[in-house]
């Protein structure tokens, strides 16, 4: 279900160009609290259902982007092994709006400046509906995980850190 949104970004353009059913989800920006697990909160839903996007390199200097979900943490080691690299860490602040096209808070994959490789966390499979950036703070887009590893083209790995239970959440 598409619904009516304070502005068309990128992403939703872009769903709307694959004919993919979403719902944009706006909520009130707290600039000093980013987090996933904030964002999950004002729009109703559990944090491990809203996914994260964080832009890593590796050693060669080659652009990743990351997709985990906003109660973990990325396990760069593992990012780093699931895209053949030696190392990954994360992308410089600074870095990311020229190289994405959007600012901390926002950063989407879809619709992105530069179509760099993806990589979303297994359980991205687990839920019928997740949420992503759409593209602006303030701003989700709720589809389901097939919609959205189709939109995006992604590699699945097993990209967050342990707890000390050994369980990912």
């Amino acid at each position: 279900m598409k619904a009516a949104a304070p502005s068309k970004t990128n992403a939703a353009r872009l769903l709307d160009s694959l004919g993919i059913s979403y719902e944009l989800r706006a909520y009130e920006v707290d600039p000093e609290d980013l987090t996933a697990i904030s964002v999950a909160r004002k729009i109703g839903l559990p944090p491990e259902q809203v996914f994260k996007t964080l832009l890593s390199h590796t050693n060669t200097g080659e652009y990743l982007f990351a997709v985990v979900p906003g109660d973990t943490e990325l396990d760069l080691k593992k990012l780093a092994h699931a895209a053949g690299a030696k190392k990954a860490e994360l992308a410089s602040l600074k870095d990311v709006e020229p190289l994405t096209g959007y600012i901390r808070g926002g950063v989407t994959v879809m619709g992105a400046k530069k179509p760099f490789p993806a990589f979303a966390d297994e359980t991205i499979e687990l839920f019928d509906i997740i949420s992503v950036s759409a593209g602006q703070r303030g701003l989700q887009v709720l589809l389901s995980p097939a919609d959205y590893l189709r939109a995006s083209q992604f590699t699945l790995a097993d990209l967050t850190k342990a707890t000390l239970s050994g369980d990912t959440r």
